[in-house]
C-alpha cells in the first residue's frame, strides 16, 4: 500500500480552498464548544465569534408621526400686489322663518295700487250719433208737411225771423226746425269726438244727451200740437223724429259706459 502525500502549501494556493489567494492565510473559523468543555470554554468561544450583522441604523428605526396642516385660503395675486389675510368663514347660519310684526306701520309704495283704465274709443255711441247728424241732413231735403214745405225752407224760415225778431221763432213756431237741424249737427261732431280713444266719454255723454233732448222737445211739441197724428206730417218730420232717438240712445251708451280697466 502506498502513503498519502501531504498536501503542498505552495504558491498556487490552496486545495480545500481554491478561491483563497496565494499567500492568504484561511479566513478564522469559529471552535466549536467540545461536548466535555466547562462553562468558562463556553463564554470564550462565544467571544471569539465575529458578529457579520450589519450596524442598526438610528434614524431608519426613529418613528415620524405625521400631522397636517389646517388648510389655507389661497388668493390669486398679482405682481406687486400683497395677499388678502385669510378670514375664516362662519358657519351655515339656521335658515328661519319670517314673519312681519303686525305693530309695525306699513308704508305705502310709490306707485299706485288700482286697476289702470285703458284708453279706447265707445264706437257704438259714436255710430249712433253720427247716424243721428246724418239722418238731421236728410231731413233737410225731404218734405216736412203735407205742403211739401222741406226742411231746408223751414230752416230758412227760422234764420230770417232770427235776424228780424227772435222771439218771433217760438210765437210762429220756427224753433222746432232749427233746434232738430243744428242738434243734428252737434250730435254728429259729438259722435267723432267719441272716436278719440279716452278713459272715459261720460262727459261727452252727458253733452250729447242735453242736445237730444232738445231735438226730442222739438219733434214732440209739433206733434202733440196735432194731437200726436202724424198724417199731418211728411216723411221729412220722421226723419226728424229718428233724429232724436238715435241721439238719445247714443248719449246714454256713452254716459254710462264705465271706465276700462286693464
Amino acid at each position: 500500500m502506498t502513503e498519502p502525500r501531504p498536501q503542498p502549501t505552495g504558491a498556487t494556493g490552496s486545495a480545500a480552498d481554491p478561491t483563497r489567494p496565494v499567500g492568504a492565510s484561511p479566513a478564522p473559523v469559529d471552535p466549536a464548544p467540545r461536548a466535555d468543555a466547562g462553562p468558562e470554554d463556553r463564554t470564550r468561544v462565544d467571544q471569539t465569534r465575529v458578529d457579520h450583522t450589519p450596524p442598526r441604523d438610528p434614524v431608519a428605526e426613529q418613528t415620524t408621526a405625521v400631522h397636517p396642516l389646517p388648510e389655507r385660503h389661497r388668493d390669486e395675486t398679482l405682481p406687486g400686489t400683497t395677499r388678502a389675510a385669510h378670514v375664516p368663514t362662519d358657519p351655515a347660519p339656521e335658515r328661519t322663518t319670517w314673519h312681519p310684526d303686525s305693530d309695525v306701520d306699513r308704508t305705502t309704495p310709490a306707485w299706485s295700487t288700482e286697476p289702470v283704465a285703458v284708453r279706447r274709443a265707445d264706437s257704438v255711441a259714436a255710430f249712433l250719433l253720427l247716424l243721428a247728424g246724418v239722418a238731421a241732413g236728410i231731413s233737410l231735403l225731404l218734405p216736412w208737411t203735407p205742403e211739401g214745405r222741406t226742411g231746408l225752407d223751414l230752416l230758412r224760415d227760422g234764420l230770417d225771423q232770427l235776424a228780424t225778431d227772435w222771439t218771433g221763432v217760438f210765437d210762429a213756431g220756427l224753433w222746432q226746425p232749427l233746434a232738430v237741424v243744428f242738434g243734428g249737427g252737434v250730435l254728429f261732431l259729438l259722435g267723432l269726438l267719441l272716436l278719440v280713444p279716452a278713459k272715459s266719454h261720460r262727459f261727452l255723454g252727458v253733452l250729447a244727451l242735453l242736445v237730444a233732448l232738445a231735438v226730442l222737445a222739438g219733434g214732440l211739441v209739433p206733434l202733440a200740437d196735432t194731437g200726436w197724428d202724424l198724417a199731418d206730417y211728411d216723411i221729412g218730420f220722421s226723419f226728424a223724429l229718428a233724429v232724436a232717438g238715435l241721439g238719445l240712445l247714443g248719449a246714454l251708451k256713452a254716459a254710462l259706459t264705465g271706465r276700462k280697466h286693464a
